[in-house]
């Protein structure tokens, strides 16, 4: 967990919790650790995963079987990979179109970039 970070504890983990789901660590259907065995995971507080998994109940990532534990929900993918796309438009895209702005980069370069075999995945 990053401490100094602007967004709060409990939406790290959250964050971290759709990642891990997202790269199939944790399958749809699948028992996730419980709020106490993350917790020592992760050296928080409960309280503090509390809050992250009632977060993604909300949301329907993960579900709460009383006396089972939290599941991976069987459309939290679906879920989380429409979020993921609408906080890349809302919050990352802007940003990025305002540095090529500033850089005087046209999208007819940066596509220009990654077709020379400079791009990111590109080693």
């Amino acid at each position: 967990m990053e401490f100094s970070e602007p967004k709060g504890i409990f939406q790290q983990i959250a964050d971290q919790i759709r990642e891990r789901i997202l790269e199939g660590e944790w399958q749809a259907g699948e028992r996730i650790p419980s709020i106490r065995e993350l917790a020592i995971d992760l050296g928080v507080n409960p309280n503090t995963v509390t809050k992250s998994y009632q977060v993604l109940l909300d949301r329907t990532i993960i579900e709460n079987q009383r006396g089972r534990g939290y599941f991976v929900d069987t459309n939290a993918m679906a879920t989380i990979l429409g979020e993921m796309k609408t906080e890349l438009v809302r919050d990352e895209l802007p940003r990025l179109f305002r540095a090529m702005r500033i850089l005087d980069i046209g999208i007819d370069e940066l596509a220009a970039y990654f077709d020379n075999d400079q791009g990111a995945n590109k080693k």
